[in-house]
This record gives C-alpha cells, sequence and structure tokens, in this order.
C-alpha cells in the first residue's frame, strides 16, 4: 500500500500502516491464546475507539471467548481529557468468577482505564487484564496503571484512524496517524 496516494489531508504523518497493525494485532492475539487458552475469557470492548481493534483481535485469538461491550468517555470533541469520566453503556454479561479483558484503543492519561478497572474488579471476576492497542508516551509522566497487553508505543501527539478518532472523524483509517495541528486549533 502506497500511503502517500492515500493518505488523508489531515494526516501529518502515518504511525503505522494497516500491515504494521495487523502484526501487532496477530502479536497480542498470540499472547492472549496462550495465557487463556482454557479460560473462555470475557472481552469487554470501552467503545467506540476500540472497536476496530476488538474485531481485528477475537479473530487472532484461537480459544473460547466471550464478548461484551461498555461505552466510557472523558474526551467529548476535545483533544485533552476533561478528567471527568462518563459510562453511557455499561456490561450486559455478569463477570462473576471470569477472567475479564478490557480490550481499549490507547492508553493517554489511564483515567478511564483506572476507574473501569477498579469499577470491574469491585464485581468479583476472577481476574481484570487490560489489552491496549496503543500506549501514548508522555514525557514525565507515568500512566496510572501498565496494561499487561500492549500492542504498541505512540508519541505524545493527537493520534488518529484504527478506531481512534477526533470529533467522531477518522475512525476508520486504516492506518495509524498523527492528525495536524491546525485540524484541532
Amino acid at each position: 500500500m502506497e500511503i502517500s496516494a492515500t493518505m488523508h489531508p489531515d494526516i501529518k504523518e502515518v504511525l503505522l500502516t494497516q500491515e504494521q497493525i495487523q502484526d501487532i494485532v496477530r502479536q497480542v492475539g498470540a499472547r492472549i491464546t496462550e495465557d487463556y487458552r482454557d479460560k473462555n475469557p470475557l472481552l469487554v470492548c470501552i467503545l467506540r475507539g476500540a472497536s476496530v481493534f476488538m474485531a481485528d483481535l477475537i479473530r487472532a485469538i484461537d480459544c473460547p471467548l466471550t464478548v461484551d461491550f461498555m461505552a466510557a468517555s472523558s474526551y467529548g470533541n476535545s483533544t485533552k481529557s476533561s478528567g471527568i469520566l462518563r459510562i453511557d453503556k455499561d456490561l450486559q454479561t455478569p463477570i462473576d468468577g471470569r477472567h475479564v479483558i478490557i480490550v481499549e484503543d490507547i492508553l493517554d492519561s489511564g483515567l478511564t482505564l483506572s476507574y473501569l478497572k477498579k469499577n470491574l474488579e469491585s464485581r468479583n471476576p476472577a481476574s481484570v487484564e487490560i489489552a491496549a492497542f496503543s500506549v501514548k508516551d508522555v514525557a514525565g509522566r507515568t500512566p496510572r496503571l501498565e496494561p499487561k497487553y500492549v500492542g504498541t508505543h505512540v508519541p505524545d501527539a493527537f493520534v488518529v484512524g484504527y478506531g481512534l478518532d477526533y470529533a467522531e472523524r477518522y475512525r476508520n483509517l486504516p492506518y495509524l496517524g498523527i492528525l495536524k495541528e491546525e485540524v484541532y486549533e
């Protein structure tokens, strides 16, 4: 795939191509398969951004599993977390005694995932782990938690594509890229 010919005009730089993303997903799926082969994990997709990663990830896991969805947000239409978390959709599946893997698109401040992990741990699961497609590297800041499964690290920039958005746009880009600053300033 020639990136320059298909790169969206609002993208400053492509970080990962579609092929690189698929390699990362296969690696994460193989690790989860190895760790949960006989545990029938429940994968909890954090909507909406993680839906693309989740769809690819469940196909890369070769063991029985179930899926459910939660929706939470601390961004709205901003590029920075508001610090206030809102849960818009909760699980339908009881998790008592289950091995739960929270599937997230990006770990930035860790606010959302910290809250969700504590919330799910209070429901008496056998375990709760996190699979994050990407972790944002921010100088001088350590995330509030470290996911067990990390696909890749990304720079401290506004990243879109592969499910990640700005104001509900760019989720459908097949690659991961940095959004031009003039788009959101």
